[in-house]
């Protein structure tokens, strides 16, 4: 019977739907996380009559016709790129990109990674850093004496040192653009690198035509939902008991036919 083959793709469709959910859900405080939504495709179908085919000698056509479909695929998981919203940490080194752009990463193999989590700390050497201690692109180190340090909504990393009243440029962060965000490769670390889907990145400064600002003191948090997540798990907890239900009718239906006498 087609239909214990078409319940089970629907039962591992809801399965890898709860999947993108749970990681949805294990991610709700995830500095710059964005959330996830599978995309399902319907399976191929058999043709049984197939439409518009001719049902006698003078040309009549058969308007509808028999097909049966096969099941469903997943067909992608895309992100959904919204900004999230804003938390204050007074944490000078702590940036959140209000609007388009991501922050430009170097890898230790000399690769680009892009993130939009702007939790940055200054390494033994005062260089501006992620979590992991790859370093910021461009390159911005701060003075070991400095004793103010302040990074305007343009990305100029500005520092004020003892004894002085003007402050000095230390540098300028430069953001990056994807023509398709979605197209972007996911590599942890709250890390994204291009592909040919995402296109090759377009870079400026913050507050350019088409990029964010800066905000200093400030964390982008998950644009993650909860409720809307909860909802949908329950939604693909049903779509799986239901799938299963097809499983069980039809072996039930099987069962009944194996004892005809």
């Amino acid at each position: 019977m087609l239909s214990l083959d078409i319940g089970a793709t629907g039962m591992l469709a809801q399965q890898m739907h709860v999947d993108v959910i749970s990681n949805n859900i294990a991610n709700m405080t995830t500095t710059g996380y964005k959330r996830q939504r599978p995309e399902f495709q319907d399976l191929m179908y058999q043709n049984k009559i197939r439409p518009g085919a001719t049902s006698s000698d003078v040309g009549t056509v058969i308007p509808s016709g028999i097909q049966l479909g096969l099941g469903v695929k997943p067909g992608s998981v895309y992100r959904i790129m919204e900004q999230g919203s804003m938390q204050i940490t007074q944490n000078d080194y702590d940036l959140a990109i209000n609007g388009r752009g991501y922050f430009q990463i170097q890898l230790p193999s000399g690769e680009t990674a892009y993130t939009r989590a702007g939790n940055f700390a200054i390494n033994n050497d005062g260089d501006l850093v992620t979590a992991q201690g790859y370093l910021v692109e461009p390159n911005i180190n701060i003075p070991e004496d400095a004793v103010d340090v302040v990074i305007n909504e343009s990305g100029e990393v500005l520092t004020k040192q003892p004894n002085t009243i003007a402050f000095a440029n230390q540098g300028q962060i430069q953001l990056a653009i994807f023509t398709n965000e979605g197209g972007l490769e996911a590599i942890g670390d709250n890390l994204f690198m291009e592909t040919p889907a995402s296109n090759a990145p377009t870079t400026g400064n913050p507050q350019d035509s088409g990029f964010g600002k800066i905000q200093q003191g400030v964390r982008e948090n998950s644009n993650v939902n909860v409720v809307e997540e909860v909802t949908n798990l329950i939604t693909a907890q049903r779509a799986y008991e239901m799938n299963s239900k097809v499983i069980q009718t039809s072996d039930e239906m099987m069962n009944t036919v194996s004892q005809l006498r």
